[in-house]
């Protein structure tokens, strides 16, 4: 017992030591006003007693995590401070995805910032064929930034944006009115439960993982001192390329692998820019931009691709016959590790190419039609002189509900 009572002790001192040096201190009543938090915070019991949790963090995991933010954190922590957004959010990312683009949930979220489809589509990131913007470090930033600059707009303070960004606004909303303050002690009582577990500790999360980040002591002790200085690292730049780009042909003008281009460009679905539109974009690493200007051909024309979905009777062998290519290409192309075919499976094919395709319910269609931005299934029909109702039969749609990047076929009148 007296082993165990000593080592508690021990652990306290330790965390008090941490959280109390001259050098972090200031640092933390800093990041206390950047939330809008009172200097009493410090003295919450629960946060006090995170010391588990620190002695967590503060392993190769921790750093990691960091580590792996490192490419994102410079540029997106200047967007937030040229937003007027506390950077201290960043840390929301870190808590809500540990800074991997690549993250999802259950609830379908994606991405940092974790943004769910509803939200995503709210705040104009687009998901189809070929892109997951909620992937973007660059777009999905802005749009989180755009968020929680709308909750701090409705809650008036930066800690309940923060709340409202983990359990929602409406639920933020009743716990202020239950609780009759939007005080944190208040809203955080573990007696009351004005909010769920999560929410109550997430704040605490983020507090954590920004004092442990920004301790000049920590990072030292762990041969980490170069994160503290991630601000002044190259990470990357945008470039405009012609849509429908392969990664491999920019990866070799500048002189790394196609791989680590794609871990540049998470949002990226297939080994090429969307083929949608004249122009697209892709990030490179920063040291890179002048073999890009010199290397690059930006007047080759890209090979451009399209989204077949496949329908009964569809074969691999088939497909790729109709497209002029390889059912081996095709496989490459779509990362597919079988060549059987389940049936409203999305392929991706080339663009371009003469597709005769007999289906059972349109023994004449002749060809496919690529659903671009503002198409509506009255719009293709009248652009190709058939009635409506003749294309939604020949694609076995059930609705008239098209989406951009889609494949339909077009009957023969």
């Amino acid at each position: 017992m007296y082993k165990v009572i000593l080592t508690l002790f021990f652990l306290f001192q330790s965390l008090h030591a941490f959280l109390n040096t001259d050098n972090n201190y200031e640092k933390q009543l800093i990041a206390l006003k950047n939330f809008d938090l009172p200097n009493t915070f410090l003295k919450d019991s629960i946060f006090i007693s995170m010391q588990e949790d620190v002695e967590i963090y503060k392993t190769k995991h921790f750093l990691r995590t960091l580590e792996s933010g490192d490419r994102f954190v410079p540029i997106l922590q200047k967007m937030m401070q040229e937003a007027g957004v506390p950077t201290e959010f960043l840390y929301l990312a870190m808590t809500e995805s540990s800074f991997d683009p690549y993250s999802s949930s259950p609830a379908r979220a994606s991405g940092i910032w974790q943004f769910i489809p509803d939200t995503a589509r709210r705040y104009g990131l687009v998901n189809n064929a070929f892109v997951d913007e909620r992937r973007d470090p660059i777009k999905s930033t802005e749009a989180a930034i755009a968020y929680l600059k709308r909750l701090h707009d409705m809650f008036g303070k930066w800690y309940l944006a923060a709340l409202a960004y983990n359990c929602g606004e409406g639920a933020v909303t009743k716990a202020i009115a239950k609780a009759g303050s939007d005080d944190i002690s208040v809203l955080l009582d573990e007696n009351q439960k004005y909010l769920p577990k999560e929410s109550r500790l997430y704040i605490r999360k983020i507090l954590m993982m920004s004092f442990i980040s920004g301790s000049t002591d920590f990072m030292l002790d762990n041969g980490s001192e170069y994160l503290l200085n991630r601000a002044n690292n190259a990470t990357f730049v945008k470039v405009t390329v012609q849509s429908g780009t392969l990664l491999k042909d920019v990866s070799e003008s500048i002189g790394i692998s196609v791989n680590e281009l794609k871990s540049y460009n998470p949002h990226l679905k297939h080994a090429f820019v969307s083929p949608l539109g004249a122009k697209g974009y892709l990030y490179i690493p920063q040291d890179r931009q002048v073999s890009f200007s010199q290397n690059f051909d930006q007047t080759k024309e890209p090979q451009k691709y399209a989204v077949y979905t496949t329908q009964k009777g569809d074969s691999l062998q088939s497909i790729a016959k109709r497209y002029g290519v390889s059912y081996q290409s095709l496989m490459d192309l779509n990362n597919l590790k079988t060549a059987a075919l389940k049936p409203k499976t999305d392929l991706v094919v080339p663009s371009g190419v003469p597709m005769p395709v007999t289906t059972p319910s349109s023994n004449n269609a002749e060809k496919i039609y690529v659903i671009k931005a503002g198409d509506t299934i009255e719009t293709v029909a009248k652009k190709h002189d058939i009635p409506v109702a003749q294309l939604i039969k020949a694609n076995k749609k059930k609705n008239a509900l098209v989406k951009v990047g889609e494949s339909i076929v077009i009957p023969k009148n």
